[in-house]
């Protein structure tokens, strides 16, 4: 993780696979074929994105062989279904609570759809306090770029291009937030 808790984009890739074997068992080349697909929707390719093997994950104990015992260092097969371990669960939380960084680029875009796609997985309360996370998170750009909006509304012309993209841009982070708010209201 970054020094500010949140997710590198190798941890992004982690957060999908411990979530997606937390869901239901998967053979190794589901798993592969569905983080491939989830995040290549999310932001598109991205090289960033190849560098955590499932292998690694294993490996590390923190999925293992459906019926089996921890990884002992075999390649697995494709076919072979995997299943989260108890110390994969206690990750995948980690990662799950991990801070969202600012400002909003893709590898972020794609921590908070993993967020919600695994929201699910977490206590009432802990889902509040996610969703209040990214409320704060969105609040922080909010601020920022109003204040880019009122240094360069100064110099500007009323017709200003950059102007108007930044309160378009406002304009779709505020519903946000309220989208946010509103689904911590329902949990």
């Amino acid at each position: 993780m970054y020094p500010d808790h949140s997710l590198m984009p190798k941890e992004a890739i982690r957060l999908a696979a411990l979530g997606m074997l937390a869901e239901k068992p998967l053979s190794y080349a589901q798993l592969a074929s569905a983080i491939r697909d989830f995040t290549s929707h999310v932001m598109g390719p991205n090289l960033d994105l190849m560098g955590t093997s499932i292998q690694v994950i294993a490996a590390e104990g923190l999925i293992a062989p459906v019926g089996g015992t921890a990884w002992r260092g075999e390649a697995i097969n494709p076919d072979t279904r995997l299943t989260i371990t108890d110390d994969g669960r206690r990750e995948l939380d980690a990662l799950l609570l991990a801070t969202v960084r600012t400002p909003f680029n893709d590898i972020n875009k794609l921590v908070v759809a993993l967020k919600m796609r695994f929201l699910a997985l977490l206590a009432p309360e802990r889902q509040r306090d996610q969703l209040a996370l990214i409320g704060a998170a969105l609040e922080g750009e909010i601020a920022r770029l109003s204040a880019l909006r009122a240094r360069h509304a100064e110099e500007a012309e009323a017709t200003d291009p950059l102007r108007d993209w930044l309160d378009h841009d406002i304009d779709q982070l505020s519903a946000s937030l309220d989208w946010f708010a509103a689904r911590a209201a329902r949990i």
